[in-house]
């Protein structure tokens, strides 16, 4: 007997052409709040901002996280303060939206099928990002996921969440950043000069692999690509004419206004411990004086 069309068990459309790109700024909102999450809290989790790009790629830039509680398999998300912080959010940035929400921890765990269910109802199909902070294998792991519901006729049973290409991008400043952060400890992090000879090492290396690919295609070890002939010749035009000893004096001009900044935060930094020391030598010195009087 044909089963009625009520009595059909079926997924809705996978949505596995869907991408999405996010910026180094949520990921460092996301590890920031995880640091200062409640004692009590095993993870954070938050809503994200961004637009969605004319090819569909869900452009992830902002998140902030929501207050919420975890307790027998149920979550408790404040609400208020979820829509209170996306109206100031907007009042900067009136173009971001809401195109998803992100957790933290290895994976999606039994509870996000539930704070799915509420961002869907916040905006159409939305991203579901990741974080794995406890940075196994030596590395922060970070995935997006996208939800399919399984449906009998026209109840809904089950979520399914399917991964979804995620693009991590970010300029050279930016990367220098996260190249600190996704490591599990640091002493320090770097000083601008430090970030600049990082940005110069990095420069170098990529005019290398560069010259070793032009001298493989001259010399035929390597199929020419045209594609890849025009961008290097765009790169090379897009560089500014300008003599070695201009180059230099410019370079030398702007590490002397590095130093010279370093040089006058310390003095400021100096003069503070000087100053709270005095002050504190000086209320001593007061406390003494009515004590004896």
């Amino acid at each position: 007997m044909a089963a009625s069309e009520n009595t059909v068990l079926q997924f809705s459309s996978p949505s596995t052409s869907l991408s999405a790109k996010v910026h180094p700024l949520v990921i460092f909102n996301v590890c920031d709040c995880y640091v200062r999450r409640p004692d009590q809290a095993v993870r954070v989790i938050g809503t994200l901002l961004g637009s969605i790009l004319p090819d569909g790629t869900v452009d992830i830039r902002n998140s902030y996280a929501v207050p919420h509680n975890e307790f027998s398999g149920q979550v408790a998300l404040d609400i208020d303060y979820h829509h209170n912080m996306l109206i100031s959010h907007q009042k900067v940035n009136p173009k971001e939206v809401i195109v998803g929400w992100y957790s933290t921890g290895d994976g999606v765990t039994g509870g996000s099928a539930l704070i799915h269910e509420f961002y869907s109802r916040e905006v159409s199909n939305p991203v579901h990002l990741t974080v794995d902070t406890g940075f196994n294998n030596g590395q922060a792991s970070i995935k997006a996921y996208v939800s399919t519901n399984l449906s009998l006729g026209d109840r809904q049973l089950a979520a399914q969440f399917q991964e979804i290409s995620l693009d991590l991008r970010m300029v050279e400043a930016e990367r220098v950043g996260f190249d600190i952060l996704k490591k599990q400890s640091v002493d320090k992090l770097p000083s601008d000069l430090e970030g600049m000879e990082a940005t110069m090492e990095r420069l170098l290396a990529l005019i290398d692999d560069v010259y070793k690919y032009v001298d493989n295609v001259v010399e035929g070890r390597t199929p020419a690509d045209n594609s890849v002939g025009r961008f290097i010749a765009d790169s090379v035009a897009s560089i500014p004419k300008m003599s070695p000893l201009a180059f230099d004096k410019l370079v030398n001009d702007s590490i002397q206004d590095q130093l010279l900044m370093l040089y006058l935060s310390s003095i400021t930094r100096t003069q503070l411990s000087l100053a709270e020391k005095l002050n504190t030598a000086a209320q001593v010195l007061y406390n003494q004086f009515q004590t004896h009087s």
